[in-house]
């Protein structure tokens, strides 16, 4: 019986509206935001980190921000998609390349 009441919500789709399964997509989706990584490079540690961060964090729209040296990878959380153009000027005026989205 339990399974049968739990078998309607298990059909659901796990992504996102943009066609994203990871698994903070869904969350995020929900919560109105969009979730974007970025590969960049020439990150080596936590002060490269930390200088990404505050550049992209000063982006319009941007609620969070998590820079990982070790993977090279940005994800970037906002109230709407930002333009490429505008996350490339932040992470270039801290210093760094923005290889593109990941």
């Amino acid at each position: 019986m339990t399974a049968e009441t739990q078998l309607p919500q298990a059909t659901g789709s796990c992504c996102s509206s943009t066609g994203s399964c990871h698994d903070s997509a869904d969350t995020d989706a929900q919560a109105g935001t969009v979730t974007t990584v970025y590969q960049v490079s020439g990150m080596t540690c936590g002060h490269c980190e930390g200088a990404i961060s505050e550049e992209v964090s000063g982006i319009e729209g941007v609620t969070s921000v998590k820079a990982v040296a070790s993977t090279g990878r940005v994800t970037v959380t906002s109230e709407a998609p930002l333009s490429d153009e505008a996350v490339r000027a932040a992470i270039d005026e801290a210093g760094y390349e923005l290889a593109g989205r990941a």
